[in-house]
């Protein structure tokens, strides 16, 4: 208990509080200095009782209960001594006020209900006055400060779960930007695999058809070292306007905007034209009217054909490929069909990492993504857009 006294008395005050319980003190002296009929005058015990009811309201904020009680208990033992009963009633009123402002209503209530009895009790020792004056002032002067500390109480209640809400809300805010960081990378790894793994595929058939003609047939040794020198640009190129886009700034008014736009249906022509040049005989049919796609179905459709048309070069053997564009009032509808011997290994299970990547791109966009082998033998992937 000893301990607890000295935490609570030791700290320092709040000045604004102990300029507080200095003016209380400051004016129950000066009032009580003046005579008052019936009551004792003003010596030094009232000197003391007074400080003593009226100091503690310096620690209010840190022991609200107790300096209640310690005002409380100098102001009955002021009025008992037979001095002016009014006149340290300060201190009790802020030391209530602070209790219904940081505690509990049933303690505020509690500590009110013992305020307004000292306050009857020294109205029964008063000679002259109406004893329902005293009662009236006792119980509305009482229900007053604990009405106003207890609004205190409840502004301050709503601020804290105002802060803790404001607090989760930027929780969830950096959440949800850390997620949105995360999927955005993994988008750009998508990208990324569908650029290395195309370009590559394209080499690789290329590069061991000029090492097993290199003797036998120089020109086709040639042209397929022509093919792996511009796939290898355009990797280069996919991949640099990749970072650029990563790494762009707004351009000004007056600058030219130089960012090469992603790669579309307009440029599925190259890419089949790539395909056959890499020894895949690839035909490319175009059905209904064309007419230009959002941006985003319309890099969804190139990375989808290029990634069918990818799997083809590796997984179908010896096949030819056929990549149809469907044109309809209500969708789009592209699909790579090849004849090759066998289902693509990864393909055929649904569970490789290309085909995830393609029916997420679709779903982007609200489309969806079929494959499977065909009947009649081969493979098929059908993109359909809304």
């Amino acid at each position: 208990m000893a301990g607890v006294v000295r935490r609570i008395w030791g700290a320092r005050p709040p000045l604004l509080d102990v300029g507080l319980a200095t003016g209380c003190a400051t004016v129950a002296i000066l009032v009580g200095r003046e005579v008052h009929q019936q009551w004792l005058p003003f010596d030094a015990t009232a000197y003391v009782l007074t400080v003593l009811a009226n100091a503690p309201v310096a620690y209010r904020r840190r022991a609200p209960v107790a300096v209640a009680a310690c005002c409380a208990a100098a102001w009955l033992v002021y009025i008992s001594a037979g001095y002016w009963p009014a006149l340290n009633v300060y201190g009790c009123l802020v030391a209530f006020y602070t209790v219904a402002e940081r505690r509990p209503r049933r303690v505020a209530l509690s500590v009110g209900a013992v305020g307004a009895a000292i306050w009857f009790y020294a109205g029964l020792l008063a000679e002259e006055g109406s004893m329902a004056t005293v009662l009236a002032m006792s119980i509305i002067f009482t229900g007053v400060i604990w009405k106003f500390g207890d609004n205190a109480r409840q502004l301050a209640s709503r601020n804290r779960e105002l802060a803790e809400v404001t607090a989760q809300l930027r929780r969830e805010q950096a959440d949800r930007a850390y997620r949105a960081v995360i999927e955005e990378r993994m988008r750009i790894a998508g990208e990324l695999h569908d650029v290395i793994a195309h370009h590559t595929s394209v080499i690789s058939v290329q590069a061991g058809m000029a090492g097993y003609v290199f003797s036998s047939d120089p020109d086709a040794a040639r042209a397929a070292i022509g093919t792996i020198a511009d796939t290898s640009r355009e990797a280069q190129h996919e991949l640099r306007r990749m970072l650029s886009l990563l790494r762009r700034r707004p351009v000004a008014a007056d600058e030219p905007d130089t960012y090469v736009p992603a790669p579309g249906v307009a440029r599925i022509p190259d890419l089949v034209e790539r395909v056959r040049a890499a020894g895949v005989p690839t035909e490319l049919v175009t059905c209904g009217q064309s007419r230009p796609l959002p941006p985003g179905a319309d890099l969804c459709v190139f990375r989808v054909v290029q990634e069918s048309l990818t799997n083809v070069l590796k997984h179908a053997g010896r096949a030819s490929a056929t990549v149809t564009l469907e044109y309809h009032p209500d969708r789009f509808v592209a699909s790579v069909r090849d004849d090759g011997p066998g289902a693509h290994t990864e393909n055929a299970t649904g569970s490789g990492h290309g085909l995830v990547g393609m029916r997420e791109r679709a779903a982007l966009y609200g489309g969806t993504v079929t494959a499977g082998p065909r009947p009649e033998g081969g493979f098929a992937v059908v993109l359909t857009l809304p």
